[in-house]
């Protein structure tokens, strides 16, 4: 159970340490530092949803033979289309952006901001709770090594992802103290998703494989719809590239090395 708690906050705690850069950083964060970590949370992302997410939903399947890829297939395209749907009803702020996207609200800015973080990481979350259900349910090719290790590759990820959601923050006026809020807030619908899947555990685990790719798709609508755009985008791009090289052989090794 201790094991369980830890794997759940410890990417909370990760967007919380990110968020706290806001009180040692005086200005808004350099154009080539959140260029590069931009990157590096792309590459995390896209080795847990292949390594952690996309192959052990495959190997769950293995006796299908060749249509074993088609839960991992299913599953992956509901995730996308789950997240562009609600990136589509819902009223949000990307960082750095002027116009809202979704519909009309009268919300303000910091509501938005906050909704655009919480649909970034509803998938993360799930992907963690529903590694660790896999794990608890004694899924084959899954175990709680293997879950700690997209726990903490998520978490890695989160450290620059709440330092860029902080420091812009706090460039639009707001206080280091409310700025850290928010970042660290950013984090906390992680532990929600995870814990959401965790209490449905026992009637998912009949559909493990689907779960594992619709958080696999989810994640990849987040990085290709608005992390690469953001980091691609301008000058320093090849700092971002760097980053997501980085970021891609860190959570592979992780997963390799703890499964």
């Amino acid at each position: 159970m201790t094991t369980l708690i830890m794997g759940l906050l410890i990417p909370l705690l990760g967007t919380t340490l990110g968020a706290a850069f806001v009180f040692f950083m005086k200005d808004d964060m350099p154009p080539r530092v959140q260029k590069t970590l931009l990157g590096f949370a792309s590459g995390v992302m896209v080795a847990a949803s292949v390594w952690s997410l996309l192959i052990p939903a495959m190997e769950m399947e293995e006796y299908s033979g060749k249509w074993s890829v088609f839960p991992a297939a299913v599953g992956f395209l509901l995730g996308i289309f789950f997240l562009l749907a609600l990136d589509e009803l819902t009223p949000h702020l990307h960082v750095g952006a002027e116009t809202p996207e979704g519909p009309r609200s009268k919300l303000s800015r910091t509501a938005m901001l906050a909704l655009a973080v919480a649909i970034h990481n509803l998938p993360e979350g799930m992907a963690v709770g529903v590694v660790f259900a896999g794990a608890e349910q004694g899924a084959a090719s899954m175990s709680i090594a293997s879950a700690l290790a997209i726990s903490l590759g998520i978490a890695v990820q989160n450290v620059p992802e709440g330092a860029i959601i902080s420091m812009p923050m706090r460039a639009e006026g707001n206080s280091k103290w409310r700025s850290f809020f928010i970042g660290s807030l950013s984090g906390a619908v992680e532990p929600i998703g995870a814990v959401a899947v965790l209490l449905l555990a026992s009637i998912l685990m009949p559909i493990m494989p689907y779960m594992l790719a619709f958080a696999a798709g989810a994640m990849f609508y987040v990085v290709v719809e608005e992390l690469i755009p953001e980091a691609s985008n301008g000058q320093h791009t090849n700092l971002s590239t760097i980053g997501f090289a980085i970021g891609f052989v860190l959570m592979m090794v992780l997963d390799v090395v703890m499964g």
